[in-house]
């Protein structure tokens, strides 16, 4: 018998040849202890095991790259860092996706496939950091940010800011190539790939239209419950639980009818965990988000919460909340006078309602699901604990 790739560490033989990633921080830290994927479940071993699948193909584009100029070497080493630890929830949820179609739960093929999913992850964020005109990511300078500062390191001609631009999307244009390539090369039969690389295709271009209402709805300052709960599904909800259930699904073979029950579970479950996010863009601690507290706010994002604040604010609430909303130079007091509004406008307890509601409608779906092992429901459970009961 094999031995098991998740309850306990598998053998480097299972992934021969692919090292461990370098992290910034020790396993414990990175990957956590048993239990830390929530309901008992340990995801340790499969972020490891996703990590050592990364590893493996960046050290191989790594050479590459290396191989045409040396100067790539900057860009190498930033998306080697950059998808360095993280939480592996889609692969997560793609290799849960194969498990429930009866997928062998110890085929390093499919670990391969989901890891492709964070590359994919790491274009978005890079561009969004972009769009958003963001500093940090993960506590760390985001990826423009970093290129501007090679720039003047360098004593380089033109504006570093300018660099950094150019530098990160071509990076994260850099990282959706390889999120194709990585998932292409995973080694699983050319049908079900085919019909995986179906489902990976609707799902970049239905991030990058949620991507685009999300830019739409900013500089329109338009605060519409609708149009914001339409961005959480497109940007968000479907690209992280939906699709890569779906992917992971379909690679193993899964029945229309399974496929159908996982949009039935991983919609709400994925709204219900950015409309979390929301929430820790607005009251998470920084040390642990790894983001300043309030840039949502400086930023003006039109969040499900903002716009259940202006919808339940009165006039004089309404125009404080927008005189300060959506301001760069914002300080802390500004941040706490608007945290304060969304409190007592009982804003932040509608959108916690929606999170149960909608976790709620993701169990119901669970339940009803035709898994291929009942032993399987509990945990998807503690997957759907994970991505609504965190606070990172």
């Amino acid at each position: 018998m094999r031995p098991r790739l998740l309850g306990r560490t598998a053998p480097r033989s299972r992934l021969a040849g692919v090292p461990s990633i370098k992290r910034t921080q020790d396993d414990t830290a990175e990957h956590g202890s048993a239990g830390a994927g929530g309901a008992g479940l340990d995801l340790a071993p499969l972020r490891a095991a996703v990590d050592r699948a990364l590893d493996e193909f960046l050290r191989g584009k790594a050479a590459e790259l290396r191989a045409i100029d040396p100067e790539l070497d900057a860009q190498v080493t930033t998306v080697v860092e950059f998808v360095a630890g993280g939480k592996r929830l889609r692969p997560a949820f793609c290799y849960w996706g194969w498990r429930g179609a009866a997928g062998d739960p110890d085929d390093p093929r499919v670990v391969v496939a989901a890891a492709a999913l964070e590359l994919l992850q790491a274009a978005a964020i890079v561009h969004d950091d972009v769009m958003d005109a963001s500093d940090t990511r993960r506590g760390r300078p985001s990826v423009h940010r970093q290129f501007a500062t090679l720039h003047t390191t360098r004593g380089w001609v033109g504006p570093a800011e300018r660099f950094g631009l150019g530098g990160a999307l071509l990076l994260g244009d850099l990282c959706l190539c390889w999120s194709d390539e990585m998932l292409r090369g995973c080694g699983l039969a050319p049908d079900r790939l085919l019909a995986g690389l179906a489902y990976f295709d609707t799902m970049r271009t239905e991030v990058m239209a949620g991507q685009y209402l999300d830019l739409v709805s900013q500089a329109s300052n338009t605060a519409s419950l609708d149009r914001a709960m339409r961005v959480v599904r497109f940007k968000s909800a479907k690209y992280t639980v939906e699709r890569p259930l779906h992917l992971g699904g379909v690679l193993a073979g899964a029945s229309p009818e399974l496929l159908e029950a996982y949009s039935a579970y991983g919609i709400p479950l994925g709204e219900a965990f950015q409309l979390r996010d929301d929430i820790l863009g607005v009251f998470g601690d920084p040390a642990v988000t790894g983001k300043p507290a309030g840039d949502d706010l400086r930023e003006g994002k039109q969040t499900v919460l903002v716009a259940k604040t202006l919808e339940a604010a009165s006039d004089l609430e309404r125009e404080r909340f927008q005189a300060r909303f959506g301001r760069r130079d914002l300080d802390d007091d500004g941040v706490a006078e608007l945290r304060e509004l969304i409190v007592s406008t009982g804003a932040l307890d509608a959108v916690e309602g929606m999170i149960a509601e909608l976790t709620t409608t993701a169990e119901e779906a669970l339940a009803k699901a035709p898994l291929a092992d009942d032993a399987l429901r509990a945990e998807f459970a503690a997957l759907a604990q994970l991505a609504t009961q965190r606070t990172v």
